[in-house]
């Protein structure tokens, strides 16, 4: 088996919710997931931002569709780390 471990994301999102609550969210997709958000850049209505995402096996559709609940737009995969076999998880 094949899983991911850590993605880092370029993400445009909304001012609202505010960082805190978009980590948590995404946080809370999956069991034992770290999230890391770093905001790059803000304007009049987005903020830009880098999300360190890291687990024992990342589900990226439930990460993805909690990041479009938001309000956020997935601009880019920008690393992944995936393990097989038995480091897989």
């Amino acid at each position: 088996m094949v899983a991911v471990k850590r993605l880092v994301l370029d993400v445009l999102k909304p001012h609202q919710p505010n960082a805190l609550v978009f980590s948590q969210t995404l946080a809370a997709t999956g069991a034992g997931y770290r999230v890391q958000l770093t905001v790059s850049e803000v304007d009049e209505h987005t903020e830009t931002l880098r999300i360190v995402i890291a687990g024992d096996a990342l589900d990226f559709d439930a990460i993805e569709s909690a990041i479009k609940r938001m309000g956020g737009s997935l601009h880019s995969i920008d690393e992944v780390e995936v393990h097989s076999g038995d480091d897989a998880g």
